[in-house]
């Protein structure tokens, strides 16, 4: 699959590197100087610095050394142990760390062709929907002759350390990548989507069902070739004692590099298992199952060796599922969703939409109105409709904004709190909400780049608020939304009809009137399990719009909105309830609702005329709500 690829700041890697060997010089990367600029925007060095290339530092310099490892990082002088951790994930998926090394064979240094280095190198990342290649030279902060950040276990593998540099150009600086979530690392280098698990929710879930689940959950991402990392953060008032995590740290970043159920012995019986690993290249599990611990005697030669048990202080460690989830308080887990229908594996429906939260002076155009905290702007906010088109759907949706750490020189490198919220609406509701509808769905509130959702959706039509937490403020942000079946989502940008020439020659819509269909009750029996397959159509003037089908029911719950834009008010609105049938659907009755009724608004039970009704029986009922409006921005 070709990648589209953007230039950042229009570097062409190719273009420069033949400008450099045609001139016989060594590239030196002027967007990102050796200088203290490009380390640090408000500490001082902690030494002298030097800048010097690889082969100023050992004889043989090589982007590997033995293929690409978890074990080739180890964090230096910098607190990204967020970043480090991302990289271990990253170097467990060949066919991942390929994209965001593109071409390494060719970028390798090679001893039958030294003419053909100019010092030079590039990495792609991903961004807004976006694969950025970057450009960097090779000079690499030192001190005492050793790299100042990022390195690896062997002084001639240089991977790790030039990945860093660009990943810190392009934020700005070395110091910008001080403290970070390990997720938006790893979304930069996939595209995947993080979803943040709070441990500490399930803890307190007594319930050992919801556990296995986690499990078999980071099992499936893990063997789909998923990237996860987790973490630990104290909240005010945990019962967890620092003095009793066994080797853990605090405020760290792990890379989990395997998820395994382990066999006991010669017998059936596994073993939940998660391996992880410190950025720091040092520093372990101290518990059971840790490296010496007594308990790998269980496990047979064979078995250990098969899952990959070394004794060594190399910051890898095993932990059981028990115990990781007991001292672990934050596990990020991220997915790469499948879109591809050539697979065997589950597929998604994937829409991406660009959007921006923006201030305006005339309300109807402001964009950036704050969450439901503050109603009266709140729906000035960006909207997106989209359908579930199955009875039941699991919907994933993300939503991220622009990484700010290029602005931390300016002070303003904050992420804005960010959320969203998800309303059912009418099923054919094409323009933006002026009033408030059930919500039924929402993330969490949070300064991340992003924050994530999976909800399960009746079928239906709904909208999605993306919002800052407070008004006023602006920036831009990516939505993703993943279903089942295609949802049709996009935004919606008109606040009623528009007015044309044609409509006012046809009539401009006169009135707006919203029908909730709640349910009916008693309907006539249609198949031989003495049940009915029921749905609805909603008709007005020239339009029709179906509900959902219940099946083998009597008495449907249908609650169901539509909106319709009138050009003739005195035309009725009709509700059928029909049977599905594989053959052929019949018609089982219908209500009209007319103009006479002088606006109806409120509660109706309404008698529903059954097909054929006879004159003992009683008529089926349903119960409707409708609201009407002359004002078309009103709902």
């Amino acid at each position: 699959m070709v990648l589209s690829v953007k230039l950042y700041k229009d570097q062409k890697y190719s273009a420069l590197k033949e400008e450099c060997l045609q001139h016989h010089r060594l590239f030196e990367d002027p967007l990102f100087p050796a200088t203290n600029e490009s380390m640090f925007y408000s500490k001082s060095p902690p030494g002298a610095i030097e800048w010097r290339r690889p082969q100023e530092l050992c004889e043989s310099p090589r982007l590997f050394i033995n293929g690409i490892s978890s074990h080739d990082l180890n964090q230096g002088e910098l607190g990204n142990c967020w970043f480090v951790a991302a990289c271990s994930c990253l170097a467990l998926r060949d066919g991942l760390w390929q994209k965001v090394i593109p071409d390494w064979k060719k970028q390798d240094w090679d001893s039958k062709k030294p003419n053909n280095y100019a010092g030079i190198f590039h990495f792609r990342f991903w961004r807004f929907a976006e694969w950025i290649d970057v450009v960097i030279d090779d000079r690499l902060p030192t001190m005492n002759e050793k790299l100042l950040f990022c390195y690896s276990n062997s002084k001639e593998e240089f991977w790790s350390a030039l990945l860093e540099k660009a990943y810190a150009k392009l934020a700005g600086c070395y110091e910008a990548l001080d403290g970070g979530n390990t997720g938006d690392a790893i979304v930069d280098f996939t595209g995947s989507v993080a979803e943040t698990i709070d441990l500490q929710e399930v803890n307190h879930e007594k319930k050992s069902v919801r556990r296995l689940k986690l499990f078999e959950k980071l099992l499936k991402v893990y063997n789909r070739g998923g990237l996860i990392s987790c973490s630990i953060h104290l909240k005010p008032g945990s019962k967890l004692e620092v003095s009793k995590l066994q080797g853990l740290k605090i405020d760290h970043s792990y890379s989990v590099t395997k998820v395994q159920k382990v066999r006991l012995g010669n017998t059936a019986e596994k073993l939940f298992m998660i391996k992880m690993r410190n950025p720091w290249g040092r520093g372990e599990w101290l518990g059971p199952w840790s490296d010496n611990s007594k308990e790998w005697q269980k496990v047979t030669r064979k078995e250990r060796k098969k899952i990959g048990v070394d004794v060594r202080n190399d910051g890898e460690f095993w932990m059981t599922f028990e115990d990781w989830y007991k001292y672990i308080t934050s596990v990020i887990v991220c997915q790469l969703i499948n879109t591809s229908y050539w697979s065997f594996q589950k597929t998604w429906d994937e829409v991406l939409l660009r959007g921006a939260w923006s201030q305006h002076e005339d309300p109807l155009l402001n964009r950036a109105g704050g969450c439901t905290n503050f109603l009266d702007t709140f729906l000035q906010n960006p909207q997106y409709v989209f359908d579930v088109t199955k009875k039941e759907d699991e919907v994933l949706i993300s939503l991220q904004q622009r990484d700010k750490r290029i602005h931390r020189k300016e002070g303003k490198g904050e992420n804005l709190v960010i959320g969203f919220s998800i309303f059912k609406v009418e099923l054919n509701r094409e323009y933006r909400l002026h009033s408030l509808y059930q919500q039924v769905a929402g993330s969490i509130y949070i300064n991340t780049r992003s924050v994530f959702l999976r909800a399960d959706l009746k079928k239906g039509r709904y909208v999605i608020i993306p919002t800052t937490y407070s008004p006023n403020r602006e920036g831009d942000f990516l939505l993703r939304v993943y279903t089942d079946r295609a949802s049709g989502c996009r935004e919606l940008t008109l606040d009623k009809p528009e007015v044309t020439c044609w409509n006012i020659i046809c009539r401009y819509p006169r009135i707006v009137t919203q029908v909730q269909l709640h349910s009916a009750t008693d309907l006539p029996k249609q198949n031989s399990s003495g049940g009915a397959d029921p749905y609805a159509v909603f008709k007005c003037e020239y339009r029709k719009i179906h509900t959902a089908i219940f099946e083998d029911t009597l008495n449907p719950q249908f609650d169901t909105k539509v909106i319709f834009y009138r050009r003739n008010p005195k035309l009725p609105i009709i509700i059928q309830i029909w049977n599905s049938n594989t053959l052929c659907d019949t018609l089982i009755g219908e209500v009209t609702l007319e103009e006479s009724q002088d606006n109806p608004s409120g509660q109706q039970i309404l008698q529903l005329q059954t097909k054929n009704q006879q004159e003992s029986e009683t008529p089926s009922c349903i119960t409707i709500t409708v609201t009407s409006s002359n004002n078309l921005a009103a709902l």
